[in-house]
């Protein structure tokens, strides 16, 4: 059994399509992140980036002491080692998909999160940032829309290099962009969309977090006003 230490984030949907894919049994310990959850003590010791997601396998494949994980890239890796899914076992299948989920753990997320940040969520709309953050996006869509002229998926066959970028680019529009722009990111995206475990994990997150109507600005406080020994 897995615990998943999850929020309705990007990262955080990683893990549960993961999880959706491979049918391997979950509990959801909702991290209300706008709340400030995450800096429980108790969740601190299995992230100690106070970060979602985190994960304890109390199945770990060694039969020791249950595991905790940290960092989305780092848990869909074990859980794939684990399971034997979504990362081929040979060693140039095995390096194309970690290349891939590599590029979107260091380029694809920060990027896009800090494009997030200053067209919706700053209180001083700072025009330069806006636009050098919208035009990374660009650069990087062109990157992956390149990568999928000649393929299906990423990584030529489905794996956790998709699962790790498609919920990025799930929320196109708020990043400025348009998928008719980028024709076979378009076609991918919409391939993914329409899986059965992709549409429960979402379902699952709308479960979870009903609220849509944006972000308070307490919660804002929590989330960008992070110091080294401050919470706001």
């Amino acid at each position: 059994m897995i615990d998943l230490y999850y929020w309705t984030t990007p990262n955080g949907h990683k893990i549960t399509i993961f999880l959706e894919e491979t049918g391997v049994p979950y509990t959801i310990k909702p991290i209300n992140i706008g709340k400030g959850e995450q800096f429980n003590p108790d969740f601190l010791k299995i992230s100690p980036n106070n970060r979602i997601p985190a994960i304890v396998d109390h199945e770990p494949a060694d039969e020791g002491e249950p595991l905790s994980i940290f960092e989305s890239g780092a848990i869909l890796e074990y859980l794939a080692m684990k399971t034997g899914a979504y990362l081929p076992s040979n060693v140039r299948g095995r390096a194309e998909v970690m290349q891939w989920l590599f590029w979107q753990m260091g380029g694809l997320g920060p990027m896009l999160g800090q494009n997030h940040h200053f067209r919706n969520y700053s209180a001083e709309k700072i025009t330069y940032a806006i636009e050098r953050y919208t035009k990374e996006t660009e650069r990087l869509y062109g990157v992956l829309d390149d990568r999928l002229t000649d393929r299906p998926f990423v990584a030529n066959d489905y794996s956790i290099a998709d699962m790790a970028c498609y919920p990025w680019i799930v929320l196109h529009e708020r990043q400025g962009q348009d998928l008719n722009d980028f024709p076979n990111l378009k076609r991918w995206f919409e391939a993914i969309q329409k899986r059965p475990a992709v549409e429960r994990a979402y379902a699952l997150a709308r479960q979870i977090n009903p609220d849509t109507r944006g972000m308070t600005e307490e919660a804002k406080k929590i989330l960008f006003g992070q110091g080294r020994r401050t919470k706001s």
